[in-house]
C-alpha cells in the first residue's frame, strides 16, 4: 500500500523549529509521541520485583517514579532513571491489589491502594529509608473498609492532595477526604456511619438506552478530567460509560441508604451496542484524553472506541433510543449533498503529490475488492484517504472510497464490521442520495444482520437506481439471497416451535441454559446479536460451589477443578415483582420508573473512531490509554500477550509489540518522555523506549526478532472476539459466583475464561 511516512512531520524539522521559535512546549509535546518514535519502540528493560501478576502501574507527576501493585499484595516503587526497584512495601491487603496511585502534591510521600479485599489503604513513605530494594511492612495511615466488594479503580485530582475516589464492584463510588477520618467501619458493621458514597449505582445499570436503570452497576473503572476536575467518568458492567458533574451530585451518603441513581451529564456508547441487551457486554477501562476533550472506552469482548466529550445538541454524534432504528431503515434524503466543499488549499508540488497518492490508494482499494484478496490493506488504504492527515478530498472521491470500504468490511466480516459498513453507506448517501452502491451495500449489510424486510427495501431502491446490466444482476443476486434467508428463517422457527413443545416441562441441560447454540448460517448474525434470553426473568438459580484454594486449580494446565451445582426452577409472577437484585429492595415501582425517565438523560454520544486488532476477553482490568501529552496515539493490551498502538486520528495500526507471555493489561505512557510502561500476567514490568535501529510496524519485544505475522495475529484475535457461544445468564449472577481469591488472569468460573 503506497503512502507517505510520518504524517506528523519530519522530526528533524521539529527539532530545528524548537531552536528558532518560542513554541518549545508545543514542539516538545509533538516530539514526545512522534510517529517515527512510536515505530521505533522496543523493549528497554524488564523490571523484576513482584511475585504475582502486576495489575496496576502509575507514574508520579514528575515522571521520576513508577508505582506498581500486584497479586502478591505488595506495592513497589521504581526509579525511572535507572529502572531500579527502590522500595517493596507489604501492604497488609488480604487479596490482589488492583489499583494504586501517588497522591498529588505530597512530594510523592503518600500513596494509596485498592484491592480485592474491598479495602482502600493510604501509606506514608516519609519514614522509609532510601535503601534500594528494601522490603518493608508499614502500617497504613488510613484504612477505608466501607466497600463490600472488590475495589477496581482509584482516581485522584491533579493539584488536590486531600481527596481520593474509589470505584468498587459493590455499585458505589466513594469519596475519601484524607482530612476527616483515618478509618471507617467495615461494610458489614451494624452501625455503619461512614458517609462517603458519592455515586450510588446499585440501581444504575441499563440493558439498553431506552430502559430505566434498575440493576446493580458493577463498577470497573473511573477517571477525573485533567482539565475540568468536576467531570467524573465511570465505566461498569453495562455498555454505557457515564459522565457526571460532581457539582450536581447529591451530598455524600451512607451505604445503608439506598439512593436512586443520580442523573449523568452524558452517556457514551457506540450506537450499535446501545440496544444489544447482552448481559456479558461491559467496560473494562475508561479514561479522558490529556486535554479532556475526548474519552476512550475499552469493552470486554469488543473493541476500543473514541468519543467526543463536548457534542452540541445538533451534533450527528448524539442520538436517542428513538434514533437507533433509523440506522436500519430507508430514511429519505432529499437532493444531493449539501455538505460544504473541502477548503481550498494553495496548490503546491507536495499537495498535488499527496492527492495523486490518494487516487492511487483508492484504485488499490478497488483492486483488492475486485480480486477479493488483501482486504485489510484495502481497508487501510481507504482509512488513509478518508481519515488521514493529508488534504481534504473532493466529494466524488470520498463517496467512492466510502462505498469501497463498506464493501470490503462486508467481505472481511470481523466483529461489528457490518455496522461500520452501514455507517459508511449512510455517509455515502449523504453525499449522493442516488448512489446505487450505497443502497446496494446497505442492503447486503442488513441481510448479514438478518433484517430481511429492511434489506429488501434497500434492494428495491438499488434496483431502481441500477444503470447497467451488471448492477441489475447484483440486485437480482441479493434478492435471491433474501428469498433463501426467509425460507431458512421459516424453517428454523418451525423447528424451534417443535423443539419447545417437545421439551415443555422438562429440565434444560446446563449447556442449553449457559450457552447459545453455534449458528452456522451466513445470514444468522442477528440471532446472536438479538436480545438476551428471558431465562434471567423466568428462572431462579440456586447454586453451591466447592472450590478451595489450590485444591480447585490444576497448576500445570491452569484448569479450574471443583464442582458447581445449579438448580433451576421457575418464578411465579409474585416472586418476579418482589425479587431483589443484588441486595436491592425490589424492582423500582412505576412511579420510580417515571422518576428515572424524568431525570436520566435519554441522549448518548456515538463513537468517533474504532480501534481494532487486539483481543479483550480474558481479564476485566485491561486498559486502553492515550500516548503522549497531546494524546496523538492510542494503545491497548491484548489477551495474546501483545500490545497495540494506533494513530488516534485515523485508527491506523502503527505498532504491535510482544509484551507478556500471556496477557498485557496495563499501559502507561511517561508524562514527558517517549517511554511506555506495560504489565500483565507476568511478574515483571516492561519499559519501552524508541531505540530500535529502524522504524517498523512490528517488534518482537521479549519474543525475539521481527518474525510475527501482523495480520495473522489480528485475524486470530478477531476470531476469538467473534465466537458466538455467548453467556445467557445475567452478568449479575456470574459476578456473584465469581471467586475473588483467584488471581486476575487465571480461569475464573464463567468470568475470565481464556481459551
Amino acid at each position: 500500500m503506497e503512502t507517505w511516512s510520518f504524517p506528523d512531520g519530519n522530526i528533524a524539522n521539529l527539532v530545528e523549529r524548537r531552536q528558532t521559535f518560542d513554541s518549545h512546549q508545543d514542539v516538545n509535546q509533538r516530539l514526545q509521541a512522534h510517529s517515527s518514535l512510536m515505530q521505533r519502540l522496543a523493549l528497554d528493560k524488564e523490571m523484576e520485583g513482584h511475585q504475582g501478576c502486576v495489575n496496576a502501574i502509575a507514574w508520579n507527576s514528575k515522571g521520576s517514579l513508577l508505582i506498581s501493585g500486584s497479586d502478591d499484595t505488595r506495592i513497589n516503587i521504581w526509579s525511572y532513571s535507572d529502572r531500579g526497584l527502590l522500595n517493596s512495601i507489604e501492604t497488609g491487603h488480604s487479596a490482589n491489589i488492583f489499583c494504586t496511585k501517588f497522591v498529588p502534591e505530597t512530594s510523592d510521600e503518600l500513596i494509596v491502594s485498592g484491592a480485592g479485599d474491598a479495602e482502600v489503604r493510604l501509606f506514608s513513605l516519609s519514614h522509609l529509608s532510601r535503601k534500594r530494594s528494601e522490603e518493608v511492612a508499614i502500617e497504613p495511615v488510613a484504612a477505608y473498609k466501607c466497600h463490600s466488594r472488590r475495589v477496581k479503580k482509584l482516581a485522584v485530582e491533579a493539584g488536590n492532595p486531600n481527596v481520593i475516589w474509589s470505584a468498587s464492584e459493590d455499585g458505589t463510588l466513594r469519596q475519601h477526604d484524607l482530612r476527616e477520618v483515618s478509618s471507617c467501619p467495615s461494610a458489614e458493621s451494624s452501625n455503619q456511619e461512614c458517609r462517603s458514597v458519592l455515586l450510588d449505582l446499585r440501581r444504575g445499570a441499563k440493558k439498553s438506552l431506552a430502559d430505566p436503570p434498575k440493576y446493580c452497576l458493577v463498577l470497573k473503572s473511573c477517571d477525573i478530567s485533567p482539565t475540568r476536575p468536576h467531570q467524573l467518568l465511570v465505566g461498569a458492567s453495562d455498555a454505557f460509560a457515564r459522565l457526571y458533574d460532581r457539582r450536581m451530585l447529591p451530598p455524600l451518603s451512607s451505604s445503608q441508604m439506598r439512593m436512586k441513581s443520580p442523573p449523568c451529564v452524558n452517556y457514551f456508547c457506540p450506537v450499535h451496542l446501545s440496544e444489544h441487551r447482552r448481559s456479558s457486554l461491559h467496560l473494562t477501562h475508561v479514561t479522558f484524553s490529556p486535554n479532556g476533550e475526548e474519552v476512550l472506552l475499552s469493552y470486554s469482548g469488543e473493541h476500543v472506541y473514541l468519543m467526543d466529550v463536548n457534542c452540541d445538541d445538533k451534533s450527528i454524534m448524539r442520538y436517542t433510543a428513538a434514533d437507533v432504528p433509523k440506522h436500519f431503515c430507508l430514511a429519505p434524503i432529499s437532493g444531493e449533498s449539501k455538505l460544504p466543499l473541502p477548503p481550498a488549499v494553495p496548490s503546491s508540488y507536495q499537495l498535488m503529490h499527496r492527492l495523486d497518492v490518494y487516487r492511487n490508494l483508492v484504485q488499490a482499494a478497488a483492486r483488492t475488492l475486485e480480486e477479493g484478496s488483501n482486504i485489510y490493506y484495502g481497508i487501510e488504504a481507504c482509512n488513509e484517504v478518508i481519515d488521514g492527515k493529508g488534504p481534504e478530498v473532493g466529494h466524488s472521491v470520498r463517496h467512492e472510497c466510502l462505498c469501497i470500504r463498506a464493501a470490503l468490511l462486508l467481505k472481511r466480516k470481523w466483529k461489528n464490521d457490518v455496522y461500520m459498513a452501514m455507517r459508511d453507506c449512510n455517509s455515502a448517501r449523504q453525499i449522493k442520495a442516488s448512489s446505487f452502491k450505497a443502497h446496494y451495500y446497505m442492503s447486503e449489510a442488513l441481510l448479514q444482520l438478518g433484517k430481511l424486510n429492511e434489506s429488501l427495501e434497500f434492494a428495491e431502491v438499488a434496483g431502481n437506481l441500477a444503470s447497467s446490466t451488471c448492477e441489475e444482476e447484483m440486485v437480482a443476486t441479493i434478492k435471491g439471497h433474501l428469498v433463501a434467508a426467509e425460507a431458512e428463517r421459516v424453517k428454523k422457527d418451525t423447528e424451534d416451535t417443535a423443539r419447545s413443545e417437545t421439551r415443555h416441562g422438562k429440565l434444560r441441560s446446563l449447556s442449553d441454559v449457559l450457552f447459545r447454540a453455534e449458528l452456522n448460517s451466513p445470514y444468522s448474525e442477528s440471532r446472536y446479536e438479538r436480545e438476551d434470553s428471558d431465562y434471567e426473568e423466568e428462572m431462579e438459580l440456586d447454586f453451591e460451589t466447592s472450590i478451595s484454594g489450590d485444591e480447585g486449580r490444576d497448576t500445570e494446565s491452569s484448569i479450574l477443578r471443583g464442582s458447581l451445582n445449579l438448580r433451576f426452577h421457575r418464578r411465579d409472577d409474585a416472586a418476579r415483582e418482589s425479587s431483589s437484585i443484588d441486595g436491592a429492595e425490589g424492582s423500582p415501582s412505576s412511579s420510580s420508573q417515571n422518576y428515572y425517565h424524568t431525570l436520566q438523560p435519554e441522549v448518548a454520544i456515538d463513537m468517533k473512531r474504532r480501534y481494532i486488532g487486539h483481543c479483550n476477553v480474558g481479564t476485566d482490568i485491561k486498559q486502553a490509554s492515550f500516548l503522549g501529552q497531546q494524546g496523538a496515539f492510542v494503545a491497548s493490551g491484548s489477551d495474546d500477550g501483545r500490545w497495540f498502538i494506533w494513530e488516534k486520528r485515523s485508527g491506523r495500526l502503527v505498532k504491535m509489540l510482544a509484551g507478556d507471555e500471556a496477557v498485557v493489561n496495563c499501559i502507561q505512557c511517561h508524562p514527558f518522555d517517549c517511554a511506555v510502561a506495560t504489565s500483565g500476567i507476568d511478574n515483571t514490568i516492561k519499559m519501552w523506549t524508541p531505540h530500535a535501529q529502524v522504524p517498523s510496524m512490528v517488534a518482537g519485544g521479549i519474543a525475539g526478532p521481527e518474525t510475527a505475522d501482523v495480520w495473522g495475529a489480528i485475524e486470530i484475535n478477531q476470531r476469538k472476539l467473534c465466537r458466538n457461544r455467548e453467556l445467557v445468564l445475567p452478568y449479575e449472577f456470574l459476578e456473584r459466583i465469581r471467586m475473588h481469591e483467584f488471581a486476575e488472569g487465571t480461569l475464573h468460573p464463567f468470568e475470565c475464561a481464556q481459551s
